[in-house]
């Protein structure tokens, strides 16, 4: 037998699109009842990924140059009288 279904009240407020992606009706009631939660939550992925990406930044800016990787010119990749793959 299965579990008896629960029906809850329709979820309305200010996070109430939350609940069409897959919240419960009481996180959706929660954040309507503390929006600050959401705030944090927002502006804590914001700053982490702004700290990624300028830890990417330091990282690309202090490589030495021959750390970094050449850029090869399209077309120069045949050396003057070396064998075609079919043949070595």
């Amino acid at each position: 037998m299965s579990a008896p279904q629960q029906s809850h009240p329709p979820v309305t407020g200010q996070f109430a699109w939350l609940a069409k992606i897959g919240a419960t009706p009481e996180a959706v009631a929660t954040l309507n009842d503390q929006p600050y939660v959401f705030f944090t939550l927002v502006a804590a992925l914001v700053i982490l990924i702004l700290q990624g990406l300028f830890i990417w930044y330091i990282h690309l800016a202090t490589m030495k140059p021959e750390q970094k990787k050449k850029k090869e010119k399209k077309g120069d990749n045949k050396k003057p009288g070396g064998k075609p793959p079919a043949q070595r």
